[in-house]
């Protein structure tokens, strides 16, 4: 049997009616209409107290908590929210608490959503991505076991392509294992004094054939600098220029200019990579540092790539306590910039401070 705060209410009116009833009955001077009288208010005032305590300071409360359980059974977390509860309510604290645990489950929930989600989009780029260059050098060895080994101009032929997509699933592999090590902290970062201007140019003249073959110009922006010299990871930083400057020739089109530029500041030195090429729709800029996300799917598979560079980069320069900006505009190319502190005079006590 189920009690309702009205109905406690009402038999703890009555037996206090009835006590006090009684007991005023004792005393000869009091009438019977005293009596009655005296019943009828003790129960009523009784009644009243009982039911404002029991409903608003109780059960109310209660029904609370068991709306919550049944949430919590139910799975549906989303639909809670934080109610204040009355500040002389003995229950206040365990509502509270419960609330509390409730908000945190439901961000434990959205969390592993998050990374589910995120584990079969990776298992089915990756898998993709690995199936590409696995699947042609299947089919070019295939070939050649079929037959095609005999004629010489075939078989060197053949065995090139089939050489080319295993670099390619080296590549891969490497760039996934780079990553990988550098999100679990596996790479530490070695910070020195380095120029980053001498470090531009030798990786803009690797880039000098690549370029030529697209006839793109590949030059400093603006008047260049005798030197310039930052504080970082200098293997790390050259494996963000080489990806940077790859992305910006790989995406322009033939006759187009690619820029270096650095804007050295009082502490920093901003260093940008700006290209005149296709550029990247507003919507796809928050998510091209996403593993394997690529804007242009079929057109970005033909000009090759892992999918992984702007990965990398996003990570190496965060761990330099910094971040990659991007600015673009469709059809008029885009401009990458991160910023490193600005070496000065070999400073030791600026070596310290990053390091901690």
């Amino acid at each position: 049997m189920v009690f309702s705060s009205r109905t406690i209410a009402l038999l703890l009116a009555l037996c206090i009616a009835a006590i006090t009833t009684a007991f005023l009955s004792l005393f000869e001077e009091v009438t019977q209409s005293a009596l009655l009288v005296a019943f009828c208010i003790s129960g009523s005032v009784s009644y009243l107290l009982g039911f404002i305590v029991l409903e608003f300071l109780i059960f109310r409360e209660i029904n609370k908590i068991y709306s919550l359980f049944d949430k919590l059974r139910k799975k549906e977390l989303k639909t809670i929210e934080t109610e204040r509860s009355n500040p002389f309510n003995p229950l206040k604290r365990i509502n509270e608490e419960i609330f509390s645990y409730a908000s945190l489950k439901q961000k434990e929930i959205d969390e592993l959503k998050k990374i589910e989600a995120f584990r079969r989009e990776f298992i089915a780029d990756v898998s993709h991505e690995l199936k590409t260059p696995i699947f042609a050098a299947q089919g070019f060895v295939h070939t050649l076991l079929d037959g095609a080994v005999k004629d010489k101009n075939v078989r060197t032929r053949f065995l090139k392509k089939a050489a080319k997509s295993l670099d390619g699933l080296d590549i891969l592999v490497q760039d996934l294992l780079t990553l990988s090590q550098i999100e679990t902290g596996e790479i530490k970062m070695h910070f020195e004094y380095f120029d980053i201007l001498q470090m531009a140019v030798d990786t803009m003249e690797q880039f000098e054939n690549k370029a030529d073959k697209k006839d793109i110009i590949l030059e400093f922006a603006g008047e260049k600098p005798d030197r310039v010299r930052v504080y970082g990871d200098w293997r790390r930083i050259n494996q963000v220029f080489t990806n940077l400057i790859s992305n910006a020739i790989k995406y322009s089109n033939e006759g187009d200019h690619v820029w270096v530029e650095f804007d050295v500041q009082d502490d920093f030195v901003v260093t940008k990579v700006r290209d005149i090429g296709e550029g990247i729709p507003e919507e796809d800029i928050g998510r091209i540092f996403e593993r394997f996300y690529r804007v242009d799917k079929s057109r970005s598979r033909e000009k090759g790539g892992t999918g992984l560079g702007l990965a990398i980069v996003k990570h190496i320069i965060e761990g330099h306590n910094s971040k990659v900006e991007v600015k673009s505009v469709p059809g008029e190319g885009s401009e990458f910039s991160f910023k490193l502190p600005k070496a000065k005079d070999e400073d030791p006590a600026l070596e310290d401070e990053l390091e901690e």
